[in-house]
This record gives structure tokens, C-alpha cells and sequence, in this order.
């Protein structure tokens, strides 16, 4: 079994508001992946004094540790304590009620000998490869469906966040973990399977390089930090030739990979 993650900032002007760990706890053949995009706000505008790195931060070390440590509980419970505790550490100071208060989209992954669990929540991604080399793309498809030119307007889309019939982050609401995109797949049944968030995603969701079968060769042959130069030699490119296929020339990039 082998592990590895890389993340590159969007911009050198701000921090990296993606967050990734894997973990391998000793003694045992399991694991843990997690992969966090925070949201970033308009102009600061999140009624935290923290920010969105230390949000970020805070609940992917939260997922982690309690992914390992309490593995009687489902992913879904796990993010749920997670969001929970986070909540906690900046109730006292921050706005929690601000619609746009420090939030991140989730990929999380947990294996031991027998089974393979996931869960997303926004527009992270999951992928699992299988033995005979098929891979199987977990998506939450929720802020796909909202109309581009809501998206547009930041009222509009903050009338749709963590709201029914608009798409949900993992916030300050430890109820938004039941909205998760959740399974189980036997052990036996996965090859490998990665994290990514969508700054990585825009490979196949944005540029078309490939499929998400394409991707995961990708990752086999030049890793995550090879993944992420290839979504970079792209977004420069399309630079080069007008730059119309995205609203932002570069965004926080996010890959862990793991070979079961």
C-alpha cells in the first residue's frame, strides 16, 4: 500500500485554502484520505475573524483524527462531529450565522481489510478504481445543476447555499452531514482510488485531457504532483488563447492518491 498528496496554490498573492492529509495508522492495513476546497468569500465578507485556511485547517485535522479514532461511526457521523467541533473552536468569536461563514466542499476516504467507505459533499470528487482497471467517478452534483447565470449573481447563489434545492458545504451546521454522497465498496473490489479537488477536477471537467479513467492513469505514472503540472500546463495555455473556458486563471489544485 502507498500514499501520496500534493496541493499548489491558485495564487502566490493568497494563501492555499485546499487542505489534503492521508494516514496510515500502525499496526493495521487501513487508511484515511481527506481532501478540503474552502469557499472563498467575497472580499473577506464570512463574519470570521479566522479565515478560510484556518477553517480549513481545523476540520480536515478534526476528520482525520476522528476517522481513525472512532471508526465504529460512519463517514456521515464522523463529518457531522467534525463540522460540530470546528464550530466550537470559533463559536465564541465569529458570526456562524453569516450565510457565507468559513466553509469547504469534502472528499473522504476510509479503508480497512474488509471495506472501502466514501463520502463527498459538494463539488470534490472521488474516484475509485477496481481491479479490472473500470473506474467509478463519486460525485455530488448538486451545484452542477444550478443555472450558470445564478452562480453569477452572489445573492442568488448565497439564497441556494446549504439550502434545500441548492447545494450544501460543510459549514457550521453539523446537519449538512446527512446531505453527503455516501457508500461502501469491498475491499477486494479497489485497486486504488484518489481525491481531488476541483482546481485538479478541471483536467476532465474543464479542459476534456481525458476521462476520469484517464486521470487515474495519470496518477499512476506521474503522481499527484504530475497531475497537478498537467492541470497547470493547461490553464496556461488557454491563457495563451484568450482564456474563455474559466472565470479565474488558476485555482487552489488538490490530489491525494492511494494504491490499495
Amino acid at each position: 500500500m502507498r500514499t501520496e498528496a500534493a496541493t499548489l496554490p491558485g495564487s502566490p498573492e493568497r494563501p492555499n485554502e485546499d487542505w489534503v492529509a492521508t494516514a496510515l495508522p500502525a499496526g493495521g492495513s487501513g487508511g484515511v484520505m481527506v481532501v478540503l476546497d474552502g469557499v472563498t468569500p467575497p472580499a473577506g465578507d464570512d463574519g470570521c475573524v479566522h479565515g478560510v485556511p484556518w477553517f480549513t485547517a481545523r476540520l480536515g485535522g478534526a476528520l482525520t483524527e476522528l476517522s481513525v479514532s472512532l471508526r465504529e461511526l460512519t463517514l456521515s457521523e464522523i463529518l457531522s462531529l467534525a463540522i460540530r467541533r470546528t464550530a466550537d473552536a470559533h463559536r465564541d468569536t465569529c458570526d456562524l450565522s453569516h450565510v457565507r461563514t468559513p466553509q469547504a466542499t469534502v472528499a473522504l476516504a476510509r479503508w480497512d481489510e474488509e471495506t472501502v467507505e466514501h463520502l463527498v459533499l459538494s463539488d470534490a470528487a472521488l474516484l475509485l478504481r477496481t481491479a479490472d482497471g473500470a473506474v467509478r467517478a463519486v460525485l455530488d452534483d448538486r451545484l452542477d445543476r444550478v443555472p450558470d447565470e445564478i452562480l453569477r449573481s452572489l445573492a442568488a447563489t448565497d439564497r441556494l447555499r446549504n439550502q434545500e434545492g441548492g447545494f450544501f458545504t460543510a459549514a457550521a451546521d453539523p446537519s449538512v452531514a446527512a446531505r453527503a454522497v455516501t457508500g461502501t465498496t469491498p475491499r477486494a473490489e479497489v485497486r486504488a482510488l484518489a481525491a481531488l479537488s476541483d482546481g485538479a477536477t478541471r483536467w476532465v471537467e474543464l479542459f476534456k485531457a481525458g476521462d476520469w479513467a484517464d486521470l487515474c492513469d495519470v496518477l499512476a505514472a506521474d503522481g499527484a504532483e504530475g497531475l497537478l503540472r498537467r492541470v497547470r500546463a493547461l490553464e496556461a495555455a488557454d491563457e495563451r488563447a484568450g482564456g474563455v473556458r474559466r472565470w479565474k486563471l488558476h485555482d487552489d489544485a488538490t490530489a491525494a492518491y492511494a494504491v490499495l
